[in-house]
């Protein structure tokens, strides 16, 4: 069977992830203690107790999700001995942790490039005054043309009928007021710390380009589809090169799932995260695309 793997991005995070993982499986422990060790901080309490407020900042919850879904896939390949991956790809932060799966960079060093991703996220989010919002039920073209008239970014395509915008404060509650007249379903402003991949995210960017610099990656072992194109390359610095851009780049999530699946000639997506997320997006983008969740220890028992 093809298995194609998922990695969440941030919005999953939820305090207790991992900790089944944690006290059943010993290469899981040892995945959170290396964290513990690398990001000099108690990773697992705020992990495994909270509080929730502090789980969310961005340079917390992304190494959370990077080492979630790395236990994750751990034990997916000790439960599935006689299965590979053929492919891989993750949402927005998750993309490290697809590439990390793909042998493309090691366990410690991806943590540190996320923590530090996370941390100039934070930093810029913290410098801006930036917000997003969720258009429910329009097409491309127009969320796009309610973004330009407000002078903001279409930031996630997640899946038909649900795309968000990103940018300014004011400027995104001005589209949501307007929105609310122009057809679309609805439109949410979102509860997040900034305006991510968007143009605000601008300092953040141009530092980790500077901070990757003199990392190495390798060619991936399986493909690893970009949420920048929606496609894959064996080429390390053009994946280094679109990590980067990603920062401030629209994430293409619709446009992924439909090529991983159409180029790995997937059978299953196996989604290593929280709360099956993935999942319900999947089901959205193509009903016949079919998705296992996997987040905690007893989700790994074959029968």
């Amino acid at each position: 069977m093809a298995t194609a793997l998922l990695f969440s991005g941030q919005g999953a995070q939820k305090v207790g992830m991992g900790k089944s993982l944690y006290e059943h499986s010993q290469v899981a422990k040892e995945l959170y203690d290396t964290a513990n060790e690398v990001l000099e901080y108690d990773f697992t309490q705020l992990c495994f107790e909270g509080p929730q407020e502090e789980l969310t900042k961005t340079n917390v919850c992304q190494p959370a999700l990077y080492v979630h879904g790395l236990a994750c896939y751990t034990l997916w390949k000790e439960s599935r001995s006689n299965e590979a991956p053929v492919a891989a790809l993750g949402l927005s932060l998750g993309e490290l942790t697809a590439l990390t799966a793909a042998k493309v960079i090691e366990f410690e060093v991806g943590l540190k490039i996320v923590a530090e991703r996370g941390r100039l996220m934070q930093s810029a989010c913290e410098r801006t005054n930036g917000s997003m919002a969720s258009v429910l039920g329009g097409t491309r073209e127009e969320v796009q043309s309610l973004a330009d008239e407000f002078d903001v970014d279409m930031a996630n395509l997640n899946c038909p009928g649900q795309i968000v915008i990103s940018g300014d404060a004011d400027r995104i509650a001005s589209a949501v007021e307007a929105g609310k007249s122009r057809g679309f379903k609805r439109v949410l402003p979102l509860s997040v710390a900034g305006a991510y991949h968007s143009r605000l995210m601008e300092p953040a960017r141009i530092a980790f380009e500077s901070f990757l610099a003199d990392v190495c990656f390798r060619a991936p072992e399986i493909p690893v589809f970009s949420n920048v194109d929606a496609q894959a390359t064996n080429d390390p610095e053009l994946i280094k090169g679109k990590l980067v851009k990603q920062v401030v780049s629209p994430v293409l999530w619709e446009d992924c799932m439909l090529s991983a699946n159409s180029a790995a000639s997937v059978d299953i997506f196996a989604e290593c995260g929280m709360g099956g997320i993935l999942k319900g997006l999947a089901k959205r983008i193509d009903r016949n695309i079919k998705v296992d969740s996997f987040q905690e220890f007893s989700d790994f028992e074959v029968s």
